[in-house]
């Protein structure tokens, strides 16, 4: 346990994982971290967001949803993949629907100044 300590939270949090054979919540993978590393409450709390950031970025660990993670490894890379193109298709979307909807306001506020007169 002494030398598992001084490897980084992440590789703390891979080892935990690839002993277990289904997603984890956060908060308990984070939890059996901060024991290891021997933080007390205050330190833990102060390392959790940190914590997060990395394994958000770090290409081991993927979201399965609701705060569970797991290894990418266990993953199909269609499962996991997220199109690029599908997330800005569906922001210009929304920006085209927004501005329609703006442009549309406009033109019924200038109808009705116009019969006010």
């Amino acid at each position: 346990m002494q030398e598992m300590s001084q490897n980084s939270m992440l590789d703390i949090a891979y080892d935990l994982m690839s002993k277990k054979k289904k997603p984890v919540d956060f908060y308990k993978l984070y939890e059996e971290v901060s024991e290891i590393k021997g933080f007390n409450s205050e330190d833990a709390s102060e390392h959790q967001s940190l914590f997060y950031t990395n394994i958000s970025l770090d290409g081991r660990f993927i979201t399965v949803g609701e705060n569970q993670w797991d290894l990418r490894s266990r993953h199909k890379f269609e499962s996991v993949h997220i199109d690029m193109n599908d997330i800005y298709n569906d922001d210009e979307a929304e920006e085209a629907d927004a501005i329609e909807e703006t442009e549309e306001d406009s033109e019924e506020e200038a109808t009705s100044e116009e019969d006010e007169y």
